[in-house]
């Protein structure tokens, strides 16, 4: 295989709403020149209702008949092709794992396997879609063709170097359909990857094969410069650096896994994101490398109702020793540190407010109790630029909205809001940058 030949489509659930959805995949792969691979997520509802059976497994007892069902429905035949005995295997595992759940509620590898089962039948389900338009198709566990994860059951990334030692090419041949979402963690057991992980699953493949392009398939217009849920109108961005990319996403962004564009920076894969049902075929967002042209702000990060945490440490001996389980005991409890600066004898925390007293809790344990302040919003204004332009938009805009810088990148200028009423702001902040006409710079 070579990097001109392959190219990696990911599905998510958000594409996977009924069997129409599965033509229109169908003819996306035969457009596709050379090879591709795809990578699915579960069917649409189908992890919530997984979820929901995990917290409540005495009471899932029609589950895997509605599944069967539901499935059977996207894809008449599979029960009686040659992938039915698959299909029935994991409504079988399904079934397991809810008696496993139900004994021991604390039982993870056994809630993982459920969870991961949505994504099995999912891959089953396109795989049988595609054989029947003359495709040669095949699904794949992500486990079992060697995919490595950075935890036990749970992690934040694929582990591309234990991947690539222990990837199978020999599975990929064909048209396969790979699970996202999880891989093998590094206790031999199943692990996941955080909800929406199905794009870094299909990066991280595509670093694997060493492929030429990846296109993530949505049900949105690409990545817009501000949330959506701010009720702003925006167009979608056209371009992205990779760093551009990241940015936004650690931040805001509901469209990108905040690991999805790491493995595809280090070797210069673009990546695409594309409507599935857009009637011009071009890309709303293309991600790749990083230019330095004009400076100008791309789009708008901002998360609200943020704390800001300063920690006095008495030695540099204590800062080290104490930092790296801080931050593992802050994972542990689903409490996200949006940002973090150490210098010798302070430490510097973003949290959300909502997370405050169990963050005040949790770093006690390890240091003295921070001093916190509260502000309205953190926000990231993405785009390339030099220190100094930064620094110059910086001094024009800081008096307007009470701003208090935080921090500068290459790709973003970190900052504090005072200011409360936060969509005003950002509405004006999309006027001045000119955000509503991104598509067209």
């Amino acid at each position: 295989m070579t990097k001109e030949m392959i190219t990696v489509h990911k599905f998510g659930g958000s594409c996977l709403r009924d069997s129409s959805d599965l033509e229109r995949i169908s003819q996306v792969i035969q457009q596709t020149n050379g090879q591709v691979i795809l990578v699915v997520s579960a069917l649409w509802g189908t992890t919530d209702r997984l979820l929901r059976a995990s917290h409540e497994p005495r009471y899932a007892g029609r589950l895997v008949h509605d599944l069967e069902e539901q499935h059977l429905r996207f894809s008449p035949g599979l029960a009686d092709s040659s992938l039915g005995i698959l299909f029935k295997a994991v409504l079988n595992g399904i079934e397991t794992s809810l008696v496993e759940l139900a004994v021991k509620p604390e039982d993870h590898v056994a809630k993982n396997r459920l969870l991961a089962a949505g994504e099995r039948l999912s891959a089953l389900v396109v795989s049988h879609f595609l054989n029947t338009k003359g495709i040669d198709s095949h699904p794949v566990g992500a486990e079992d063709i060697g995919l490595r994860l950075n935890g036990s059951g749970k992690a934040p990334t694929v582990d591309l170097e234990a991947s690539k030692n222990n990837l199978d090419l020999s599975a990929l041949q064909g048209t396969p359909v790979i699970t996202g979402w999880f891989g093998q963690g590094i206790d031999g057991e199943l692990a996941l990857l955080g909800r929406g992980g199905s794009d870094h699953t299909a990066t991280a493949i595509a670093n694997l094969v060493d492929a030429e392009r990846v296109i993530l398939w949505k049900d949105v217009a690409g990545v817009l410069p501000i949330n959506p849920r701010w009720g702003i109108e925006t167009t979608a961005i056209h371009y992205l650096g990779y760093g551009e990319a990241m940015e936004l996403s650690r931040l805001d962004t509901p469209v990108l896994h905040p690991a999805t564009v790491e493995p595809l920076a280090t070797v210069g894969i673009p990546l695409e994101i594309m409507h599935l049902y857009r009637e011009k075929e071009f890309a709303q967002t293309v991600i790749g490398p990083d230019i330095h042209e004009e400076y100008r702000v791309k789009g708008v990060g901002c998360l609200a109702s943020v704390a800001y945490l300063s920690i006095e440490t008495l030695s540099l001996e204590e800062q080290s020793k104490n930092l790296g389980q801080l931050l593992v005991d802050l994972s542990n409890e689903d409490i996200t540190c949006w940002h973090l600066h150490s210098q010798p004898g302070e430490l510097k925390l973003i949290i959300s407010q909502h997370d405050l007293i169990r963050s005040q809790q949790i770093i006690t344990n390890h240091f003295q109790t921070p001093d916190v302040k509260t502000y309205s919003a953190m926000i990231s204004l993405v785009g390339n630029g030099s220190e100094q332009e930064q620094l110059t938009l910086f001094d024009e805009i800081e008096n307007r909205w009470d701003l208090q810088l935080l921090s500068q990148s290459p790709h973003s200028l970190r900052l504090l809001v005072k200011e409360k009423d936060i969509k005003s702001m950002l509405v004006e902040m999309s006027d001045r940058f000119n955000l509503c006409n991104s598509l067209h710079q």
